[in-house]
């Protein structure tokens, strides 16, 4: 017999050796694809998850849900917002305790028990990072005491009188670029706060969130400088710098080339009650738009917003709470004889340009109400007006391109607008700057009016209706020292009723109480 016809004992066992090693390697190939796959889809559905905290009462959404500021246009954006991420937000007053010896409520913010952020700062889970953001309620919130021992008030939709929102933005800046913002020292102090990062997250914290937040706030602190510096006179409590932070943030202005009077606008939070019957007048405080919704969406631009990561289903619940909201009842006794009296006097020489109490059951009266008085004929400080300007109206219509949100209804006026008083008692102080601490003191002759007052305590001055407003200090807290003779801070102008008798004034202030 041929050799040839014999078989290969081995080359059976060769040949299925060889198939066996290919099983296995094609085995470790899947399995290795397989957990990437997995990998991926994780790391996929993290970073793109884009979860809000949201809350089933409408109230409780406007205090503490989200508009859609915190940041997330894009992976590189997690920690590029106005505020730091959440676990870094938390600790922010730890990290910096010099700087904000009182924490965050040492500027104004309201906490509430049982919450582990201030009213007006939202949570949302965005780009695989816990973030904050800030929301409507954080410049419409206020309290009222009766006495310093009193319980505070917490009133939804009223302005945020003893808020010093320069003095939050500014610790924020501050604090993340001092040499104490480290990832180890954040690391403990995160830990130590009770939130538990898992390995993944402190590498990303570590190698990403940190130096991204820091070098986010660097291009922020540049763009701002000369705002959130001490070049212009400082806002004070309940006052905000409308649009020149927006020049900065959202176009990019260069503000160093700005003259400084443009600069110099900071102005009193407005209140957000009964914004029904203010669609179609002129709103803002020079009246530069008539449009509700455009005025919101230009709010929360100013918030922290952007075209791409504003949350406008959210936005819309808020609006629609706001749409019919009414102003909390003055909580103190009322004269009811003297302010009938006042209501007669208050038609003769209010009505007209500011409707009257029935402005609170939708009832619009007064020719006037929601114009824009010029300038030269109103004679209040100027500066608020004239940082408004054509440019920057016109730069406005750019935004929310070939969309439905797209701005078109922005103007440059000449003037201040006449507003309705509803809920007036709880919006001091008055004139467009809070220049004038009570409405008792308007109706005064400029002269008369107080030259230097405090700003930011919340016992209620029931005779001038207004704050109390000749206290340095109080609790530990020191108020803001409101100079009318800084650029800016002019308590002229507003020249009506003033050769009324003192006792027509007082019957006209008991009955502006009932608004």
């Amino acid at each position: 017999m041929s050799t040839d016809a014999i078989p290969d004992p081995q080359s059976g066992s060769g040949s299925f050796a060889k198939a066996v090693r290919r099983l296995v390697r094609w085995f470790w190939f899947l399995f290795i694809l397989a957990i990437l796959a997995g990998v991926g889809i994780w790391l996929y559905a993290r970073l793109t998850a884009d979860v809000p905290v949201d809350y089933a009462e409408t109230q409780e959404q406007f205090k503490y849900g989200s508009i859609g500021s915190e940041p997330g246009g894009s992976v590189f954006e997690a920690a590029g917002g106005l505020l730091p991420p959440e676990p870094i937000f938390a600790v922010l007053p730890q990290v910096c305790p010099d700087k904000l010896p009182g924490g965050y409520t040492a500027l104004g913010l309201l906490m509430e028990e049982g919450r582990p952020f201030p009213i007006g700062i939202s949570q949302r889970r965005r780009l695989g990072v816990d973030q904050v953001g800030l929301n409507c309620a954080v410049c419409h919130t206020g309290t009222v005491r009766k006495t310093p021992d009193s319980p505070r008030q917490i009133l939804p939709g009223m302005p945020s009188h003893q808020l010093d929102l320069q003095g939050f933005f500014r610790f924020v800046l501050d604090c993340t670029l001092d040499e104490r913002f480290t990832a180890d020292n954040l690391l403990g102090l995160i830990e130590r706060n009770g939130t538990q990062l898992g390995t993944f997250d402190r590498i990303l914290y570590r190698f990403f969130v940190i130096p991204r937040t820091r070098e986010q706030t660097l291009v922020l602190a540049k763009r701002l400088e000369r705002i959130m510096g001490h070049e212009v006179p400082d806002w004070g409590p309940g006052r905000v710098d409308t649009f020149n932070p927006y020049k900065g943030i959202q176009f990019n202005w260069p503000l160093a080339r700005l003259p400084l009077s443009e600069l110099i606008s900071a102005s009193d939070f407005p209140s957000l009650w009964n914004q029904r019957p203010r669609e179609g007048m002129y709103l803002h405080w020079d009246g530069n738009n008539d449009s509700v919704d455009e005025r919101n969406l230009s709010a929360s631009l100013g918030a922290g917003v952007t075209p791409v990561t504003i949350d406008h289903p959210r936005l819309q619940r808020i609006r629609d709470w706001t749409w019919t909201l009414p102003p909390p009842a003055y909580p103190f006794p009322i004269d009811q004889t003297k302010a009938e009296r006042g209501s007669a006097l208050y038609a003769q020489h209010c009505t007209a340009c500011h409707a009257d109490a029935r402005f609170g059951e939708g009832i619009v009266n007064g020719e006037q109400v929601g114009t824009v008085v010029p300038i030269a004929e109103i004679g209040t400080d100027r500066h608020r007006l004239d940082s408004y300007t054509f440019d920057f109206a016109a730069s406005q219509y750019s935004l929310y391109p070939d969309s439905k949100y797209r701005f078109t209804h922005f103007r440059k006026t000449q003037g201040y607008a006449n507003h309705p008083l509803d809920g007036i008692w709880a919006r001091a102080p008055y004139l467009h700057n809070g220049s004038v601490p009570t409405l008792r003191a308007l109706l005064d002759p400029p002269d008369v009016r107080p030259q230097r007052f405090y700003r930011g305590y919340d016992v209620f001055d029931q005779q001038g209706v207004g704050f109390v407003s000749d206290v340095a200090e109080a609790g530990g807290m020191d108020f803001f020292l409101y100079d009318t003779a800084v650029p800016g801070n002019g308590n002229g102008g507003h020249r009506y009723a003033l050769d009324l008798p003192p006792e027509d004034k007082d019957a006209i202030v008991e009955y502006m109480k009932t608004f």
